[in-house]
């Protein structure tokens, strides 16, 4: 298919490129950005005046609840709300059931994502078997499979001498480790420690969960020479960590969530089950630090933690309520959102979203790592247009997720996508 994105404003953080332009495609590549050759007769024209034409997002957590929790999401659903929130990649975590911890779920997994022509998925492989904690997985097979990284999702590794291990395994063949920050232990709360939490009768998580957690990643890092990535830091202690080990040159980079990005531990309101959410809500403090970190580099990508959560697991009391909240048909706008209140610009904005976690991910992406998360001549048209200027309010009923549960629900929104283009075909056309 031929498809002209015409007079849109392209912005593509990864060159610096801002400026009215075309773009053609054909064949599934851009073969021109400026004007379309005098030759190019496209079969579909997007018009694309007073739009922004950016590179694909990358989004670096969806859950897409395949296999195993069909009734909180199917797989159509949740590729649906993916090209629709702008999103051409998605890295899923392994704690599917089963766990994406053999290569046979890994290549039925991406077999079905690939019938549906819609966003690309890359799976992150279990680091154990099950989750457990207990026996590595096989990663080289797993890689051969598709896996783009190991991690354990949001099960905390409690032996310290399996992460090592772990971690020896996947430096030797440079794989990186996806890990969550949270000590076991001291975990176990449904809200961060705080007045608010004591005043409500919440189980607290102190701030101490996610600092320990990171400085034992840190020094076996040191020891073992492993890449990891930190899943949804949430603190400003752990900011100020990370920005200390990347001093230092430790391999690492990290992601924030949405949520973490925009909500406090106050926004709990009423025991409002929608803002039950791992990591749990931080104070202000926490907030504006995070904000801080994701502008200076510091926090590297920006995630939606997608997690459709059904019904009922929501009308349960907070404390009993199933963490997680629907997120990527959001998270461009969040991140407009934040872009706006934090004074960064429009082109920080998309870069937390497009070439920032294609650098996350890096040789993982194959043959896609020359052109992810950017608009090139010769590259892979992956491509985002949308309207800077329409808000929209945030209703449950109207997101594609079956999750409906969001605790952006009823807030007005800046941005609005309306054309989702994957590998140069239209995957989403509002």
């Amino acid at each position: 298919m031929k498809v002209l994105i015409k007079s849109g404003r392209v912005i593509d953080p990864a060159s610096n490129r801002d400026e009215i332009a075309d773009i053609a495609i054909a064949a599934g590549r851009i073969i021109a950005i400026g004007s379309a050759p005098a030759d190019f007769t496209p079969n579909r024209t997007v018009e694309a005046s007073g739009c922004i034409v950016a590179p694909g997002l990358m989004d670096l957590a969806v859950r897409l609840r395949e296999p195993g929790h069909e009734h909180e999401g199917m797989l159509e659903s949740e590729m649906a709300a993916t090209v629709a929130g702008g999103v051409t990649s998605l890295v899923c975590p392994p704690d599917t059931d089963p766990v994406l911890d053999e290569p046979g779920l890994v290549e039925m997994l991406k077999f079905r994502a690939e019938k549906l022509h819609q966003a690309r998925v890359f799976p992150q492989g279990a680091l154990t078997r099950n989750l457990q904690g207990e026996v590595l997985t096989e990663m080289v097979e797993l890689t051969e499979s598709g896996c783009v990284a190991f991690g354990q999702a949001d099960v905390p590794l409690v032996n310290t001498q399996v992460l090592q291990r772990a971690m020896q395994y996947a430096s030797t063949f440079d794989y990186a480790v996806w890990l969550r920050p949270q000590d076991y232990y001291l975990g176990q709360g449904v809200a961060a420690s705080g007045a608010l939490a004591t005043r409500m009768g919440l189980s607290g998580v102190p701030v101490a969960a996610e600092v320990i957690a990171m400085q034992t990643i840190f020094e076996l890092m040191r020891s073992t020479g492993a890449r990891v990535h930190l899943c949804r830091i949430s603190s400003a202690a752990g900011v100020a960590l990370v920005r200390q080990a990347k001093d230092e040159g430790l391999p690492l980079t990290c992601d924030v969530s949405i949520n973490s990005l925009h909500l406090t531990d106050i926004d709990i309101g009423y025991f409002d089950s929608r803002m039950r959410l791992n990591p749990p809500l931080r104070q202000q403090a926490d907030r504006e630090a995070l904000r801080e970190g994701l502008a200076d580099g510091t926090i590297d990508a920006l995630v939606s933690d997608h997690t459709p959560v059904d019904e009922d697991a929501k009308a349960l009391p907070f404390a009993e309520s199933e963490p997680g909240a629907t997120g990527v048909e959001l998270l461009l706008s969040l991140a407009l959102k934040w872009g706006q209140e934090s004074g960064v610009g429009l082109t920080r904005a998309l870069a937390v979203l497009t070439s920032e976690p294609a650098r996350v991910l890096g040789n993982a992406l194959g043959t896609l790592q020359m052109s992810a998360g950017q608009l090139v001549v010769g590259g892979v048209a992956d491509v985002c247009v949308f309207d800077p200027q329409t808000e929209w309010a945030v209703q449950p009923e109207i997101l594609r997720s079956q999750g409906k549960h969001t605790p952006f629900s009823g807030y007005e929104l800046p941005g609005r996508v309306r054309c989702t283009i994957v590998g140069g075909q239209i995957a989403f056309q509002a």
